[in-house]
């Protein structure tokens, strides 16, 4: 990466020429502290020896005193931040983190503490090389805002599906342009709602389009097949950060990110083996994948990392008076893919699984925040069949059974779940969710479902960042889905590609004022689609 990538405003060269003066100065600092120590520094001579950033700077799992920084390398490296709360940068404070090591993949990251509520950090990244400590990478700069102590608009854009079907980065086209539209809003944070890769979904040079032209995509040794091991994860991670469009806004939008099936394989759950009709696979086991899989994404993600249980995903987020953000895992703990029928609770119809739905009442209930916003990798009432070749079919593999009845299945634990948001006298629960490649708003009213003890409630759907649009889904009419907005019409084709225009995200905003919720979907040029205002319940 050059730095002309990133200068893209006259305010940015500025801030540019500063912030590498600012590490010149650390560099002299890393050589007078190898001449202390007796070693003679290497001398650079090409830009090649020196640690290289290949993929960007992100920040995350940001709180009122605490974000991540992450970067990767080339080789083994110690990562230092510098940061500071001016754009010059004029006293900053430096963290310096343990090795980027092979165990690793050469990523690394930073957990800032201390910082000051509602302020925004800027800060840039180095790496010093391990085998000749005077030489560091050229820096690398980004910023992030800190969550307020008091109520301000809180901006925030969500989304999820990124290099599915085959459709990955067209640099002629323009990359994943819905990064660039969401850019533009300036949110505080982003929820990636999962499907962060398709590591069962090559991509091949080029496709064909429906106009007969082509399609010309990017391509790595990694994305060349299934990934199966832990490189070939780490390989199609690494794959969606060559975009520059997602490059510059990780490096301004704080990621909060969960998982769905796409990071492992399509719709698989712990404990199934996919079945000989499969023949893309040798490795079997889809919990030896989602091993692997998960490594790799905790690496190439800005989680902070729970000592206490290092692979959980779900997690809390405050973002001040106004917001609460509950971040679920879908995958984890879910039983297999059936008919979904269950009448009864068990851990053949678990979604959550019962430790995450106690997690999840206990911080609902504790939230004193405006809104509390369920960020869910999967919508509640959408029906999306199991349709994998190794499966029966009339399986499902999200929420919804598609019986249009009681509650049953997987729709018992919403079903507990909302009786227990209506019995708490919980209020201003907003559901976020990705997975089905189009956009949806759905107002969900006791008064015309079927199972009725609940408050009424949103969910919001959006996506793709980047792969085929498909749907619309047949919908479950168990909770009463009142469906205010769909971005694509009945019988519209299915697995369009990014160029014809069908790739979505949402904005939320709340007002710091009146506390209302403003939700919006977008098109990948970023033009309003739809609006709705939510008015905070008393």
């Amino acid at each position: 990466m050059t730095w002309t990538r990133w200068q893209y405003c006259d305010k940015r060269r500025l801030l540019l020429r500063s912030m590498v003066a600012g590490s010149s100065l650390a560099v002299a600092g890393g050589l007078r502290e190898v001449l202390a120590q007796g070693v003679a520094p290497g001398v650079i001579t090409r830009d090649a020896m020196r640690p290289q950033l290949p993929y960007g700077v992100m920040s995350g799992d940001v709180t009122r005193d605490r974000a991540i920084v992450w970067s990767k390398t080339d080789r083994p490296s110690r990562l230092v931040v510098e940061y500071a709360f001016d754009e010059a940068m004029t006293k900053p404070r430096r963290i310096v983190s343990p090795a980027a090591m092979e165990t690793t993949d050469y990523t690394a990251r930073a957990d800032l503490t201390g910082l000051p509520a509602g302020r925004q950090i800027f800060y840039r990244v180095m790496f010093q090389d391990l085998s000749n400590p005077s030489v560091y990478s050229e820096p690398l700069i980004g910023r992030f805002s800190t969550p307020p102590a008091r109520k301000r608009t809180i901006t925030f854009a969500f989304s999820g599906d990124e290099a599915g079907q085959g459709w990955g980065i067209n640099e002629e086209w323009g990359g994943y342009r819905v990064y660039e539209a969401m850019r533009r809003f300036n949110p505080d944070f982003f929820i990636h709602s999962g499907d962060q890769i398709y590591a069962d979904g090559p991509i091949q040079a080029e496709a064909m389009l429906e106009d007969g032209t082509i399609w010309k995509n990017v391509v790595t040794p990694a994305k060349s097949k299934v990934a199966e091991t832990l490189d070939e994860y780490r390989g199609n991670f690494a794959y969606n950060l060559l975009d520059v469009n997602k490059r510059r806004f990780a490096s301004e939008v704080p990621f909060l990110v969960q998982w769905d099936d796409h990071e492992t394989r399509n719709n698989w759950y712990p404990g199934q083996q996919i079945g000989e009709a499969e023949k893309r696979y040798q490795v079997r086991s889809a919990s030896l994948l989602s091993a692997r899989a998960k490594q790799a994404m905790l690496e190439y993600n800005p989680f902070r990392i729970d000592p206490a249980d290092p692979e959980r995903i779900y997690r809390t987020f405050n973002y001040g008076p106004l917001l609460d953000v509950f971040m679920l895992d879908e995958r984890s703990y879910r039983g297999p893919n059936t008919p979904n029928q269950q009448r009864m609770l068990s851990e053949e119809s678990a979604f959550l699984g019962r430790p995450q739905m106690e997690w999840l009442k206990d911080q609902l209930k504790r939230s004193r925040a405006t809104w509390k916003g369920i960020a869910s990798d999967m919508p509640i009432s959408l029906v999306v069949p199991d349709l994998n070749p190794d499966v029966p079919k009339g399986t499902y593999e999200a929420w919804a059974n598609g019986d249009n009845g009681a509650p049953s299945g997987r729709e018992l634990e919403i079903a507990e779940l909302l009786r227990f948001i209506k019995r708490s006298r919980i209020k201003n629960v907003v559901w976020f969710t990705a997975d089905v490649h189009y956009a949806q708003a759905t107002y969900y009213d006791p008064v015309h479902a079927q199972f009725n003890d609940f408050k009424p409630f949103w969910e919001f759907v959006a996506g793709p960042i980047n792969a085929g649009t498909f749907g619309p889904n047949e919908v479950d009419r168990t909770f009463g889905p009142d469906i205010r907005y769909v971005s694509v019409p009945p019988g519209n084709k299915q697995n369009r590609a990014p160029a014809v225009g069908q790739q979505y995200f949402g904005i939320a905003k709340i007002d710091g004022a009146t506390e209302t919720m403003r939700v919006t979907l977008h098109d990948l040029t970023g033009k309003e689609l739809y609006k709705v205002d939510l008015a905070p319940e008393a």
